[in-house]
């Protein structure tokens, strides 16, 4: 692990309870850690990984970094205050969106566990930057291998099995989504969020049975009641 302070960091006011995976979404990842360093560019990160493994050290977990932005996940809007952020080196949708490569999942697998163990982090709050700002933003993308963090119990899984279409309306649909915990101010959104996170194949912004039935399901899975 290589030591590269940012600059840019405060206090937390909440406990740390959250971790959020990103994209850089720039041309290079020298580029990309110049800028979280750079005082000027008012970002940062706790930890950078790049493509072949190796993890960039910016901010200190006792510090609030600035990497989430205006966002909001299961009732918190101050993000920042109560996460961990990663950066993950890929050029982004903008750039060339590439696959992930083995080295770089396996050192962030690696530092989601250590993470997810010291702070006792739950898998509905280890989540994309699209999760938590689904108007903004769309990384890590629907190429991050989230079911191999899943596999690990670093995250949560795709449903299944036995799914079960509850024939919501698309209203019922969003007040079961924001109970999950997405913003649904903007509902189109969240639904491409939610299916960028769970069903990257197919990103539409549609809501149909197939997207009720895995919201269905993962609210009966962590709340054992699913009715809206």
């Amino acid at each position: 692990m290589i030591w590269t302070p940012s600059p840019n960091f405060g206090e937390r006011t909440l406990p740390i309870s959250m971790l959020v995976l990103h994209y850089t979404g720039m041309q290079s990842g020298a580029a990309a850690i110049d800028w979280l360093a750079n005082p000027q560019s008012g970002v940062s990160a706790h930890y950078v990984v790049a493509e072949d493994g190796q993890i960039v050290h910016m901010v200190r977990e006792e510090y609030r970094a600035h990497h989430a932005g205006q966002s909001y996940w299961r009732g918190i809007s101050d993000v920042n205050s109560a996460s961990i952020g990663i950066e993950i080196i890929n050029p982004g949708h903008e750039w060339g969106y590439v696959p992930f490569p083995a080295e770089q999942m396996e050192s962030v697998v690696r530092l989601t566990s250590e993470l997810v163990t010291l702070y006792n982090i739950e898998p509905r709050n280890i989540v994309g930057h699209s999760d938590i700002a689904p108007a903004r933003k769309i990384d890590p993308g629907e190429l991050f291998d989230w079911e191999l963090l899943a596999r690990l119990k670093l995250a949560v899984p795709r449903p299944q099995k036995n799914l079960v279409d509850p024939g919501w309306s698309d209203a019922a649909f969003l007040l079961a989504l924001g109970r999950y915990g997405y913003a649904i101010d903007d509902g189109r959104a969240a639904v491409v969020a939610f299916q960028r996170r769970f069903r990257p194949s197919n990103l539409d912004g549609m809501i149909d049975g197939e997207c009720r039935a895995i919201l269905w399901q993962l609210l009966l899975d962590f709340e054992g009641n699913a009715v809206i």
